[in-house]
């Protein structure tokens, strides 16, 4: 079994954000599969189904990004998914607007929902689907958190759809062809 994780911030105000990218991936997922609506457990938002002809749950924590681990060390300890069994996809701001690349291990680039689930799993060695957010733009009024906090525009919110299925394509890559070939198909250039 997999476990695919969407990173995001409950609640309205943070709809929209930049951050919450991983829940409109999950959401999108979930839809396009016509799996069941998600319930609650595992401080999260949560379903599951098949994808690619594997046994899939998709989760999405309500604990906010800083508190990710805890619903995610909690699913996946229900499930008995190991931690190479887990993508979590997440907004990125090192990487361009609309790339999408696969990584597995590494640190977490100052993302705390990916922290926490690094320090509560006990390993980094799970796989991200990073979806690039980009920096901010010259003239931006804040830092880093203030950007990842903010709302897509309408340019980016009318290109989102077809990084969305991106990033969905990269998480059927990864649970249909494995880690390493999905990587080799996701993160070249084309």
């Amino acid at each position: 079994m997999f476990l695919v994780v969407g990173l995001g911030n409950p609640g309205r105000e943070h709809e929209h954000n930049r951050h919450n990218v991983g829940f409109v991936v999950a959401d999108a997922l979930q839809r396009a599969l016509r799996w069941p609506d998600f319930k609650q457990k595992f401080s999260g938002l949560w379903t599951r189904g098949e994808l690619e002809g594997a046994p899939v749950a998709l989760l999405k924590p309500q604990t906010y990004m800083n508190l990710s681990g805890d619903s995610v060390q909690s699913a996946a300890a229900f499930l008995k998914v190991a931690p190479a069994d887990i993508v979590v996809v997440h907004d990125e701001l090192d990487l361009p607007w609309q790339d999408v690349r696969i990584k597995v291990g590494g640190g977490h680039a100052g993302n705390n929902g990916i922290r926490s689930i690094i320090q509560r799993l006990g390993t980094p060695d799970f796989v991200r689907v990073r979806v690039g957010i980009g920096k901010a733009p010259a003239g931006f009024r804040g830092d880093g958190a203030d950007w990842v906090l903010s709302n897509f525009d309408a340019i980016e919110r009318a290109e989102l759809a077809g990084i969305v299925d991106r990033a969905i394509d990269a998480v059927r890559r990864v649970v249909r062809d494995g880690r390493e070939a999905a990587m080799n198909v996701v993160n070249t250039k084309k």
